[in-house]
């Protein structure tokens, strides 16, 4: 039985890592396609050749125009989309896993809407944009801590205490965010706030990707270097603390983990919802509950549907479409399946 259990996990590992191998694939060829598309297009084959560029004489010389639209303003922006795409959807597994709970999301817990708030108010006070994102996470955090007392006061054991937690904070922040869009000037501080809040990739540069890169990059490493542990954790507090893990110190390092990747988020493109609710259950469908592999798909995931998304915003109608409605759109009905799909189990995992 044992030699046969052995088997089995090399089986199912050797498939999770085909998996994570098409995953990455499908990435770099949908993140060379989005180059091209737009309203300048230009061909799969001639942007292999742009980029290639610097290292491989093209046959056909790279015009300014094309080394504009390519190195300078789609660039940046699919790599931002990627990011943040990466971010949220890592943040969303590693919030299921620590709190045992497959409706948590970084939305669904109040750090979207605290890091929402906190944006908003660097708006009406005019900070610069590293204090935009030092405020985000601030009160990012700040919701995630509330909703982590809130539901240790009320139920910490039942599942959808948390989320109830969840709600009950957003809808805090959410009011705060409403008393800030009302005193704001009506002429200049108000588009901007309400633009912001939509969610969107459309003043993506060179200097908004490296804001969000850094704290992405750190903090997504540090989660994927935690994901045994998390492992471990969505076993019970119990089965943590005998195999040596302090499970409140854990959640903790998360929860400030996770703060830093979603204000980094929120602070440049604003709002993008149901990202870190929804890919972390396709993932799961895709390789498994293992956190050591669904983690890192989780966030593979993230980026092309991010990407995906981004590229529908900016090219189906003449004016670009919020993302935050788009992600909405898909993302509900998406969760309501795979919620039908999950309560076939006791807790969804």
């Amino acid at each position: 039985m044992s030699s046969e259990g052995v088997s089995v996990d090399q089986v199912a590992g050797r498939s999770a890592r085909a998996t994570i191998a098409v995953l990455l694939i499908i990435l770099l060829v949908m993140a060379v396609a989005s180059l091209g598309i737009g309203r300048y297009d230009i061909s799969f084959a001639r942007v292999v050749e742009i980029l290639l560029s610097p290292i491989r004489q093209p046959g056909m010389a790279v015009t300014p125009t094309e080394a504009n639209v390519i190195f300078t303003v789609r660039m940046p922006r699919i790599l931002l989309a990627l990011a943040a795409g990466a971010g949220l959807a890592l943040s969303g597994a590693a919030l299921q896993g620590v709190f045992r709970n497959p409706l948590v999301g970084p939305q669904v817990v109040g750090v979207s809407s605290g890091a929402a708030f906190g944006g908003t108010l660097a708006i009406l006070l005019n900070l610069p944009q590293y204090g935009l994102l030092g405020s985000a996470f601030v009160f990012g955090l700040s919701a995630l801590v509330l909703v982590y007392a809130l539901n240790g006061i009320v139920a910490r054991r039942n599942i959808l205490a948390l989320v109830l937690a969840g709600v009950v904070i957003s809808g805090f922040f959410g009011a705060l965010v409403s008393l800030l869009q009302y005193l704001a000037d009506t002429e200049d501080k108000l588009p901007a706030m309400v633009f912001w809040l939509l969610g969107s990739f459309a003043t993506a540069n060179w200097e908004r990707f490296s804001l969000v890169a850094a704290p992405v990059l750190l903090g997504g490493l540090l989660v994927l270097g935690l994901r045994w542990r998390i492992n471990l954790l969505s076993m019970g507090d119990e089965d943590a603390h005998s195999l040596g893990i302090n499970a409140p110190q854990l959640r903790w390092i998360v929860l400030v983990l996770v703060s830093c990747i979603v204000a980094a988020q929120v602070a440049v493109s604003g709002i993008i919802g149901w990202v870190g609710l929804v890919v972390p259950h396709m993932a799961r469908m895709l390789v498994g509950p293992d956190h050591r592999v669904m983690m890192p798909a989780s966030l593979i995931i993230g980026a092309i549907y991010l990407l995906m998304i981004d590229t529908v915003a900016r090219s189906a109608t003449a004016t670009e479409i919020p993302l935050g409605i788009l992600t909405a759109l898909i993302g509900t009905p998406v969760f309501a399946l795979v919620l039908r799909k999950t309560q076939r189990s006791s807790n969804g995992f």
